[in-house]
């Protein structure tokens, strides 16, 4: 029930999107390729796809230039979320974040479980907020990425999703 507040219009969001992979090249990135196409097909801006080798700190120091970055209001994180010995993710971009969005990975565990079954128990999908940026991570499979974004990021960038998103609080810049 909306009441009496009026509609919000849609913002355009600059976004970047962060590969985590030993493996991955330009050509054979298809996650951040299908989070590319996906953000700008709602209209939003790709400001940096990045692909960064699974190294603690390699990693944290692309993401927390992106973090610190007044520009970007999200980092959409893909691969390194798993239970290999390389996949760094958490390890990486946890101290990152001032506060955690905990529902995020109930969520996408929640909705990969329908499509994977038991096997989402591997999965260590996480976000966060930090510097009023939002930090979605998710597993490194295009599959995992389009469950992701059509199931919970897609709306959450969007000013017009009700009851709430995160547009206001990631606009809102210090």
């Amino acid at each position: 029930m909306s009441g009496n507040k009026p509609q919000k219009a849609f913002v355009a969001l600059q976004i970047a999107v962060v590969t985590v992979s030993d493996t991955r090249t330009e050509d054979t990135d298809t996650s951040g390729l299908y989070l590319k196409e996906a953000l700008e097909a709602e209209g939003h801006v790709l400001n940096t796809k990045a692909i960064c080798k699974d190294d603690v700190e390699e990693l944290r120091a692309l993401v927390k230039g992106l973090i610190e970055d007044d520009a970007i209001h999200a980092v959409l994180v893909t691969g390194g979320t798993g239970f290999t010995r390389r996949d760094n993710t958490v390890v990486s971009l946890g101290p990152l974040l001032e506060s955690s969005i905990d529902g995020f990975g109930e969520l996408f565990r929640y909705l990969s479980y329908q499509e994977i079954g038991s096997s989402t128990i591997q999965s260590r999908a996480f976000a966060g907020l930090s510097n009023n940026t939002v930090v979605f991570c998710m597993p490194g499979s295009p599959g995992a990425c389009k469950t992701a974004w059509e199931g919970i990021i897609r709306e959450q960038l969007d000013a017009r999703h009700r009851p709430c998103n995160f547009v206001d609080r990631i606009t809102q810049k210090d």
